[in-house]
């Protein structure tokens, strides 16, 4: 296969993918037009540096790993960026929610260590270790679905207690 022929065969599975990657996204943002900004930068960053992607490795984890490198970059940024005027309209900087943050990893931290077992475990692969739900199904030595399941009550019962204390 030359060139040419390779390169149209990984922009069709790049295509192929984007329903997996709009998946993967929602991990990151739940706004609809955030998802599709963060699936289109990672389709492009993809394609722009195609001749990096090595044959015979899975797309889908490249892809995932591009789409990951994005979000950070992002979240880094915008951490260090100051929206608003240069001088407020009272003459002061605001403070920086450091302690706000500091606060709501700690009530997740405590929410984390309030899950069930198996619930906790199964969210910590996946989230934490980046390990896909294959692997955490082989791992806990059951059914891919069970894993899902698991992950989705997590998810479910964290935004529960993290909305409970917000009230």
């Amino acid at each position: 296969m030359d060139a040419h022929s390779q390169q149209g065969q990984l922009e069709k599975e790049v295509v192929q993918l984007v329903p997996e990657l709009r998946r993967f996204a929602r991990r990151f943002h739940s706004a609809s037009y955030d998802i599709d900004d963060l699936v289109q930068e990672t389709v492009l960053k993809a394609l722009a540096n195609a001749e990096k992607f090595q044959p015979g490795t899975r797309l889908k984890s490249w892809m995932f790993t591009i789409m990951r490198n994005i979000f950070c970059t992002k979240f880094g940024l915008q951490k260090r960026e100051q929206v608003g005027f240069e001088d407020d309209v009272a003459g002061s900087r605001s403070v920086n929610a450091a302690q706000e943050w500091s606060v709501r990893g700690h009530e997740l931290e405590k929410a984390i260590g309030q899950l069930p077992d198996p619930y906790r475990l199964a969210l910590k692969m996946v989230f934490i270790d980046g390990v896909s739900y294959e692997e955490a199904a082989k791992r806990c030595k059951c059914p891919v679905g069970t894993v899902k399941s698991r992950v989705n009550r997590a998810r479910q019962q964290l935004a529960k207690q993290l909305n409970d204390e917000d009230d």
